[in-house]
Parts: structure tokens; C-alpha cells; sequence
């Protein structure tokens, strides 16, 4: 596994079979064993080629999860070693964006080629494109705790969000059943939610008012210029953008399709999250 720490990949190490051998990819195997992982946490980094050999040596499947558009080789590098590993399945997290052809911004572009490395390598791959996940909420969990407010561009944007624990239930799914080999699927929430909508839901699990601040653009691009390379930040504002004109509202049915139940609401995500807000 890589990305065994991020927001679908935890929940992925937690629901594989127990009988299954699990080797964890990460850069801080302390972090790994405090989170409580099941699994072998193995050190590397997606450009350290002998840590990718150690963890996928030998490894029936790999579940490929990278994060940065600005090093594209990570996905490459990750193949590379499970051809050598003799990997012969690979499960891609990728962006549901991709699939809508006006969408041509630096991480549609980044998705889209690593999907196109992944159908050439040679494994048997799924494609699994999520939605934005409900846990991207958590980044407004200081300003509500110290605040009680939320701040953000484009508070009548609907999407369709994800919990992650139904993207991971499908990975998991097809990193060890039949039948998803040269599938793509397209995973959402089950209805659109606006974020000012998620706002009225944590202030109702968390039972007192929380304020929302409409940012601007520029406001919003000052914030993640503070943390994120340029091109990251013009491509978050770009999907901002996008989104507000309705490009995230579609839902889609292959979560249920997968796991036969449908998809968590963002109510459901909220009140079992409820303790990392307040």
C-alpha cells in the first residue's frame, strides 16, 4: 500500500481482509504505528527506488496513491517497482474530474496521464476516481474550534463529496476480488451538498452556531500561495471556479454498484467525525 496514511488509504489498511499480508509504504513509520495500522509499515519515498523494491517485493497487489502534480514521475516510479516486484494488480486513486473533457487544468492533466501509465504498465489496473472527500472538511476544524466560523471561496458550490470510507471499501473491493480488472470507476456522495451546507451540518452535530465567511478569490489564493507552490494554488482556484459553475454536483451509482449499499450522506460523515471539530 501507498498513501496508508491519507484520507482513504487509513481506511483501506483497516478493512482489508485479516488474513491478508500487508506491507505499508511510508516515510514515518512512527506516525504509521501511532495511527494504529494493521500492517508491516516498510520506509521509502516514491523517489527512493530501493524502498519502493523492499515494499513491493513479492506483492500480489498495490494500491497507488500519489499527491503532488509536480512530480509525475511518482506514479512511474510506484509501477516500475511492482513490474520488478512481480505485482500483478494495481488499484489507482485518482480525481472524477478527468472525466469531463473542458476540464484541462494541471491536476486533470496530472490524473489523466498517470491513468494512461497505468493502463500501459502491463497490470492488471482500476481506476478509481473519487469526488472531493467529505475530509477535506477537517482543514476548517482550528477556525471552528478557536472561532466558531468557517472561511472559504465558493460557499453555494454544491458536490457530490465522498466519505473515504466508501472509496476505500471499493478499493478494497478490487485490490482483492474478482471482476475489476480494466474497470474505471467513478465514486460520489449520494446527493450535491454546498459548503455552506456541510457548515450547518457540523453546527448541528456540534449543537452551537457556526458563522460562515464568504473569502474572494484573491483572498482564498493568498491563503494557499502560504502553503502550496504556485502552480498548485492557480489550479485550486481554477477548480473552485469549475465547481461553482456546477462541474462537481453529478452523483454517480458505482459505489453502490461495488459494495452493494449506497454511499454516506455528508450528515452521516459529520457526526461520526464529530470529536475532531469540536
Amino acid at each position: 500500500m501507498t498513501g496508508a496514511t491519507g484520507a482513504v488509504g487509513r481506511h483501506v489498511a483497516r478493512m482489508l481482509p485479516a488474513d491478508a499480508e500487508v506491507r505499508l509504504l511510508v516515510r514515518d513509520v512512527a506516525k504509521a504505528r501511532r495511527a494504529g495500522l494493521r500492517g508491516e509499515p516498510v520506509p521509502g519515498d516514491y523517489q527512493d527506488r530501493p524502498g519502493l523494491d523492499r515494499a513491493l517485493r513479492g506483492a500480489d497487489a498495490v494500491f497507488v496513491v500519489t499527491a503532488n502534480p509536480l512530480r509525475p514521475a511518482d506514479d512511474e516510479n510506484i509501477l516500475a517497482a511492482a513490474r520488478a516486484g512481480g505485482v500483478r494488480r494495481a488499484v489507482k486513486l485518482s480525481w472524477l474530474g478527468v472525466a469531463d473533457p473542458a476540464e484541462d487544468g494541471l491536476i486533470a492533466r496530472w490524473n489523466r496521464d498517470a491513468e494512461a501509465r497505468l493502463r500501459a504498465s502491463g497490470l492488471d489496473w482500476t481506476v478509481l476516481r473519487m469526488r472531493t472527500p467529505m475530509s477535506n472538511t477537517l482543514a476548517w476544524a482550528p477556525s471552528i474550534r478557536a472561532e466558531g466560523v468557517v472561511r472559504a471561496l465558493g460557499g453555494s458550490a454544491r458536490s457530490a463529496c465522498v466519505d473515504p470510507r466508501d472509496v476505500a471499501a471499493v478499493a478494497v473491493r478490487a485490490l482483492t476480488g474478482p471482476g475489476h480488472a480494466g474497470r474505471t470507476y467513478a465514486l460520489t456522495g449520494p446527493a450535491p451538498i454546498s459548503v455552506r451546507e456541510q457548515v450547518r451540518e457540523l453546527s448541528r452535530v456540534l449543537r452551537r452556531p457556526i458563522g460562515f465567511e464568504e473569502l474572494t478569490a484573491d483572498q482564498a489564493l493568498a491563503r494557499w500561495r502560504e502553503r502550496l507552490p504556485e502552480p498548485l494554488a492557480q489550479a485550486l482556484l481554477g477548480a473552485a471556479v469549475r465547481r461553482a459553475g456546477g462541474a462537481s454536483a453529478r452523483t454517480e451509482g458505482d459505489v453502490e454498484a461495488v459494495t452493494g449499499r449506497a454511499p454516506e450522506a455528508f450528515a452521516s460523515w459529520a457526526a461520526d467525525h464529530e470529536p475532531d471539530f469540536r
